[in-house]
């Protein structure tokens, strides 16, 4: 059986999200709430989406702060953060049906 360890991947995906701008929430010592990591996490997507919508209306109705180059990043963040959650929660879905299947 292939022992996985996930301390490595989780340290290599805080480095990337800070790298991304992304804030990460500090795990505090007495372990992971897992309920509300998943809610901050949807929280941090529809603030993307909804600041991504805003910018683009801004935009189109001819603001001249707007830089379109703003507006295009602000929407891939959005799109990245939103597929990968969506892949997040595929991988749940999955690890539910797993354990549900397993022989008692």
């Amino acid at each position: 059986m292939n022992d996985i360890r996930i301390t490595p991947a989780l340290d290599q995906i805080r480095n990337l999200s800070i790298a991304a701008g992304s804030s990460v929430p500090e795990v505090p010592s007495e372990g992971i709430d897992f309920g509300s990591m998943l809610k901050q996490a949807i929280n941090d997507v529809n603030t993307k989406q909804e600041i991504s919508g805003k910018m683009k209306a801004a935009f189109e109705s001819g603001d001249k702060t707007m830089n379109l180059a703003e507006v295009m990043v602000a929407s891939q963040k959005a799109d990245v953060s939103f597929k990968a959650m969506t892949q997040v929660r595929n991988k749940l879905v999955e690890a539910y049906k797993d354990v549900m299947n397993m022989p008692m």
